[in-house]
């Protein structure tokens, strides 16, 4: 039986400002090292996508999730949705709410879980696939063996155009398809933030995956481009500001378009 080392700790934080926290997992490989974003509102809180699920989010964040929460998920890919069954308020694009009631992840093994096609298409795109497991430790109690993932039991939809109203915060929804079809993300005109999900952020973008369209990327990258943003929230990696989302877009479109 394969055994990994035991976690003391399976989520790390760093507080952004005021209101926002970003949280991930470290014991996680980097392709599927999601980040997790905790955004505090006047009266309800947003947690935007919640990792792999290997540990309770709501277990390790207690003192943040102290208020009512909207669990948000930029889509519904196996990295970005494993917590999204411990909240009772989900939210997801009406293309992406199945992979979230009926999550498919139902092992810690790439090659099980995807199948050896998959995973050498991912190597072949660059990625790197040499760790045998989506994590390299484990948290207090839990066995690779019989992991899958939980559903959540609703799911409410959103679509472009729709507003999260946090009270003093608002973020409205849009759709932005590519990376997968109900690929959305979080706008909040005030400030200029963009909360991005996997539509873009700072590293190797996947547009070759079962469900990803190029042409709709490019729609995407085209509608980016558009925005006054200041800051970006990617799904993965370091936040950055509007120069760096022009050089990511405009390289992408240069391309793929």
């Amino acid at each position: 039986m394969t055994s990994l080392q035991v976690a003391d700790r399976w989520f790390e934080r760093r507080v952004v400002d005021d209101a926002i926290t970003l949280l991930w997992e470290p014991h996680v490989v980097p392709l599927m090292r999601c980040n997790i974003w905790h955004v505090r509102g006047r009266d309800r809180d947003l947690v935007i996508d919640t990792g792999m699920g290997v540990a309770s989010l709501v277990a390790a964040a207690q003192d943040l999730f102290d208020r009512s929460i909207t669990a948000v998920a930029t889509h519904g890919h196996d990295d970005h949705i494993g917590g999204h069954h411990e909240f009772a308020d989900v939210v997801a694009h009406p293309l992406e709410a199945n992979l979230l009631l009926d999550p498919p992840l139902d092992s810690l093994s790439p090659r099980k879980a995807w199948g050896d096609a998959a995973v050498d298409d991912l190597i072949r795109m660059g990625y790197d696939m040499d760790e045998p497991w989506f994590v390299t430790a484990l948290p207090v109690g839990t066995a690779l063996e019989g992991f899958r993932q939980h559903g959540s039991t609703a799911v409410r939809t959103v679509d472009d155009g729709d507003v999260l109203d946090l009270g003093d915060r608002h973020y409205e929804v849009l759709h932005l398809p590519g990376h997968s079809p109900g690929s959305i993300g979080l706008w909040e005109p005030a400030t200029g933030a963009l909360f991005s999900g996997d539509a873009i952020y700072d590293g190797p973008l996947l547009d070759e995956l079962p469900d990803s369209d190029i042409t709709s990327y490019c729609r995407t990258m085209q509608r980016l481009l558009e925005l006054p943003v200041t800051v970006v929230h990617g799904g993965h990696d370091p936040s950055f500001g509007l120069d760096r989302l022009r050089e990511i877009a405009t390289s992408y479109l240069a391309r793929r378009g």
